[in-house]
């Protein structure tokens, strides 16, 4: 699709954004790294670029406790109900006698903030909007940017998540006319909650690129980790190394991603979009741009426009860099849903550097929508490359992809029916 900086106004049924400003209230605590600010500065933007004029805006109720019953325990949303309207100083003190914060509420990561279990439940009602509305075939594309809370347990409050919305979207799905479902999780961390809900379920397919876990929290996410029972094959984990730039990471996702998708033949796909792989993210490790992430979002989008008739649901999830990265990330995300993509030197509007810069911020704002990454990769070629690219042994940094990425292809191939070495695949 041709890009522009200007774009014209969208067709409605090309794809819709879910939002709500009631997404805001989700804020763990004023010195939390997952602030909401990021969320309004994102929507800011798009609108500053006149990205959503014209286009589809779903305001999302908030899940229900049914709906939440799907994938969490009732014991669990009740101790998440009653920690957002009781006394916190209990649970805060348990945790200095070093006991273990019930349900992980109440601990650093997750503490607990007013109205917790309202914050939340409106997160995951925007996910479950987005599917309904995919799933009615009212739009092929949604996207909520307040989605992504990946690590959330059934009975446990994980990596600043409550209620796992996707998972929850999912097991709706699932009740409502599709039985193939791939959900594909960029994040910097393992999608770890999502996959454990679908461990055994061969329904859903989980991808997971994500830094090596070796290196990073959750520790999991492991080649090896390939799905259990009826599901063996149906989860895939792609780790890479810390430092890892956008033309490394596209090279790992291009080589495992897309033949596994195609092997699974999905109806829909969901797309967990974190940006905190960026180079400038403070909890990760990863070296991409936003260059890179923008095309880390088109490749899934053209993944769910060959194999799943074009649904599409895209969350946001992790992303740190509060004012310079996820805005424009994930506008560009915004813009990849409805089919309006940015051209990169777009500059970045004055009307919202102002906004920002009476905010009060001490970073140096961005002036385009691009960071001058470099995306172009060498797709894989087979194990040791070959004399042509003779990437072997002309970057390390490739070669070291390159076996993880052959680890990977070789736990996770040959159960979806294809030929790990063969770059065909």
């Amino acid at each position: 699709m041709a890009e522009s900086s200007n774009p014209a106004a969208p067709d409605p049924g090309e794809g819709v954004v879910v939002w709500s400003p009631e997404y805001l209230n989700y804020r763990w605590s004023s010195d939390h790294p997952m602030n909401p600010a990021r969320l309004d500065l994102t929507m800011s933007l798009s609108r500053s670029l006149g990205l959503i004029e014209g286009a589809e805006i779903v305001r999302p109720d908030a899940a229900t406790d049914a709906e939440l019953l799907r994938i969490h325990t009732p014991s669990y949303i009740a101790a998440v109900k009653a920690a957002g309207v009781g006394p916190v100083q209990g649970l805060v003190d348990a945790r200095a006698e070093g006991d273990a914060a019930p349900h992980g509420l109440g601990s650093e990561d997750n503490p607990i903030f007013p109205r917790m279990h309202e914050a939340s439940a409106i997160l995951a009602g925007g996910t479950l909007a987005a599917a309904r509305e995919v799933a009615a075939g009212r739009t092929r594309r949604a996207v909520s940017i307040g989605g992504g809370m990946h690590h959330a347990m059934a009975d446990w409050a994980s990596g600043f998540c409550v209620y796992n919305d996707a998972a929850i979207a999912i097991s709706w799905l699932l009740d409502n006319g599709f039985d193939r479902i791939a959900y594909i999780d960029v994040d910097a961390h393992h999608g770890d909650g999502v996959q454990h809900a679908f461990l055994g379920d061969p329904r859903v397919l989980t991808v997971s690129i994500h830094q090596h876990p070796a290196t990073l929290w959750p520790n999991t996410g492991w080649s090896s980790e390939v799905g259990a029972g009826a599901g063996e094959g149906t989860s895939l984990n792609m780790p890479v190394l810390p430092g890892t730039v956008d033309s490394v990471w596209l090279r790992a996702f291009h080589a495992v991603v897309p033949a596994a998708v195609g092997s699974f033949k999905p109806q829909i796909v969901i797309s967990q979009c974190g940006v905190d792989s960026h180079r400038e993210d403070p909890l990760a490790d990863l070296s991409l741009t936003v260059d890179g992430q923008r095309a880390a979002f088109r490749a899934m989008r053209d993944l769910a426009d060959r194999y799943a008739d074009g649904r599409w649901i895209a969350v946001g999830g992790g992303g740190y860099g509060l004012v310079r990265v996820v805005p424009r990330a994930w506008t560009h995300l915004i813009a990849t849903a409805l089919g309006r993509d940015l051209d990169p030197a777009t500059a970045v509007p004055q009307s919202w550097l102002d906004e920002v810069a009476a905010k009060g911020p001490t970073v140096e704002l961005p002036t385009t929508m691009s960071d001058g990454g470099a995306v172009d990769h060498l797709p894989w070629d087979g194990p040791g490359g070959t004399p042509q690219t003779g990437v072997a042994t002309v970057d390390r940094a490739l070669v070291r992809v390159d076996a993880a990425i052959l680890a990977t292809r070789r736990a996770s191939f040959p159960l979806l029916g294809l030929d790990p070495e063969d770059p065909r695949d």
